[in-house]
């Protein structure tokens, strides 16, 4: 082939591949936001946990076992709910654990989520080491001084963080792991129900508060979903193993309901901030109520995991789970599948009821 031609040859290989690459990126677009930060307990951790020292650790199979990763500490047999909203937004990649995050990927967010995490610092202390909401928070305030510092100012920063999604979920472990169980805390003999709830969310108040001192504008408020309804919850407490625990559902609506009210107190009185709220127990509610519409057949126990209900711990190492996945409400004791997963991300970020989301859902706060 004479030099000619094979310059020729080159020059169409390469525009070729810029067309391709111009056609791919075109199709994927850019992010809807700049990054998104994520705070949380199990329901969303994706490894911080699995260097710690805490019996609240999912890196190991079945853990994983329907995730292109495998075994990477998300407590899910595949996707998280923030996985499925991350798709959503647009993002090319997952959100990194703070474990793992470094140098320009903290640009994109970050994952402070920690299992066994409360609001209350205590919660969750028997089962080890995590990484409580106000040790995520103070983690955040890390991760900021290094945006600083890679993007040149505080204004820089500033502006970049105040596009951003931040997401918090928190709550569950404090009654799971802590008003529930008597045995290890005296939470509830100190408080009745309402009193702890005004407890919890005027701690979970001042980290917002904080998270806003450090530049974040967008936030996503997530209810606690049907805590009641586990199958650790249905093992230890439902006389017929099915009949979900009123006195758990009861104590997180009322904490979801003050979360409703911080929501609206937030948007009257940070003029610069938007506030949203993504009510995770009435979607969760209606995902059991119309099982059957969802292909759903089991609700009321774990695909994997120890005793009735598949619920009293979470599951074995390298355990043989259910085979049809799909079909199961519950992946573990206390956590959701990735087929609700998808549901209930989908519905976080693009509702499909009024009551799905409040006053707004992801999709149109990311438009702000």
């Amino acid at each position: 082939m004479r030099t000619d031609q094979m310059k020729c040859l080159l020059m169409c290989v390469a525009a070729t591949i810029f067309v391709m690459n111009s056609s791919y990126y075109m199709v994927q677009g850019e992010p809807q936001v700049p990054c998104y930060f994520i705070f949380g307990d199990s329901l969303v951790d994706n490894g911080n946990n699995n260097g710690i020292a805490s019996l609240a650790r999912a890196d190991y199979l079945p853990y994983g076992i329907d995730f292109a990763r495998g075994s990477t500490g998300r407590f899910s047999n595949g996707k998280t709910v923030v996985d499925t909203i991350t798709e959503h937004l647009g993002f090319d990649e997952y959100i990194q654990s703070y474990a793992n995050a470094s140098g320009r990927d903290i640009l994109r967010g970050v994952n402070y989520a920690s299992a066994a995490a409360g609001i209350r610092d205590e919660t969750g202390r028997q089962l080890g080491a995590r990484i409580s909401f106000s040790g995520q928070v103070n983690n955040y305030v890390t991760t900021v001084s290094q945006v600083v510092s890679i993007l040149g100012s505080v204004n820089a920063a500033a502006n970049h963080l105040k596009r951003c999604i931040f997401s918090i979920g928190l709550g569950s472990n404090d009654y799971l792991n802590n008003y529930f169980m008597p045995d290890y805390y005296d939470t509830s003999r100190r408080y009745n129900v309402k009193q702890y709830a005004d407890d919890l969310i005027k701690r979970y108040t001042k980290q917002i508060r904080i998270l806003y001192n450090y530049g974040a504008r967008k936030f996503v408020l997530n209810g606690i979903g049907m805590v009641g309804c586990t199958p650790n919850a249905l093992a230890q407490h439902s006389k017929d193993g099915s009949t979900c625990v009123t006195k758990i559902n009861l104590a997180n609506q009322m904490f979801n309901h003050r979360l409703v009210s911080l929501v609206d107190n937030f948007n009257q009185n940070l003029a610069d901030a938007r506030f949203i709220y993504i009510n995770s127990y009435a979607i969760f509610q209606d995902l059991i109520d119309q099982r059957h519409k969802y292909g759903f057949k089991v609700t009321n126990a774990g695909c994997c995991g120890v005793g009735r209900n598949n619920g009293q711990i979470t599951c074995l190492p390298f355990e043989t789970p259910c085979s049809n996945r799909n079909k199961y409400i519950f992946w573990d004791a206390f956590h959701p599948t990735e087929a609700v997963n998808t549901i209930v991300g989908g519905r976080a970020y693009n509702a499909a009821s009024s009551s799905d989301a409040y006053p707004i859902d992801i999709r149109r706060l990311a438009q702000l």
